[in-house]
């Protein structure tokens, strides 16, 4: 279990914007916004898609990831070798990741820089063991390149106590209890009835 956590990826970024939207006419930054959402839009279908390159096609050449194990991706090259060892290559730990993405609050701009948080639910297939979900949370920082928003920064985490892989490993640990507590119990009795037959 503990080799999956690395991958425990991948480029979730905001998709739908929760809670009341902004007015258009009041909003300053409505059409920065939506132009957002389409770059928002086309990330989420290349990662369901499995398709690297039209992530990084929405992300500036130098962007940055840190992935939910702590490791970071520097630039296309980085995020493209990531990708390829956790999902394509022969030493892969997972056939295929999906993610579904919300935006928490309205995007915040500084003049051509756009930042936004969020939350994620990724389901994650991996080779070695049976599908599994994961609730994330996500940063992310957008620049305006010649007119078009690129990402430039995505940092990935995760709630290290409480998930479900952590209650998972919760009800093993207890099965395996039980499971031992039980066999103790049979196995007391077998000595015992043994040595009342002696």
């Amino acid at each position: 279990m503990h080799r999956l956590l690395p991958f425990m990826l991948v480029l979730a970024l905001p998709i739908l914007p929760a809670g009341p939207a902004l007015a258009e006419g009041n909003d300053p930054h409505g059409a920065d916004r939506q132009a957002l959402i389409q770059v928002f839009h086309e990330m989420e279908a290349a990662i369901n898609a499995q398709d690297v390159e039209r992530m990084v096609a929405q992300m500036t050449p130098d962007a940055t990831v840190t992935w939910l194990n702590g490791e970071i991706s520097r630039g296309h090259d980085e995020i493209r070798a990531y990708y390829q060892r956790m999902v394509k290559g022969p030493d892969r730990y997972i056939d295929k990741y999906t993610t579904a993405a919300r935006i928490g609050a309205h995007a915040r701009f500084y003049g051509d820089v756009a930042v936004a948080d969020g939350s994620m639910r990724d389901s994650f297939f991996p080779v070695s063991r049976a599908p599994f979900q994961l609730d994330s949370r996500w940063t992310s920082t957008s620049v305006k390149v010649d007119g078009h928003w690129k990402v430039a920064s995505l940092h990935l985490s995760s709630n290290v106590f409480t998930n479900d892989l952590m209650s998972e490993a919760t009800q093993a640990i207890w099965k395996v209890g039980i499971g031992g507590a039980l066999a103790g119990l049979l196995l007391g009795g077998l000595v015992t009835w043994w040595r009342m037959r002696g």
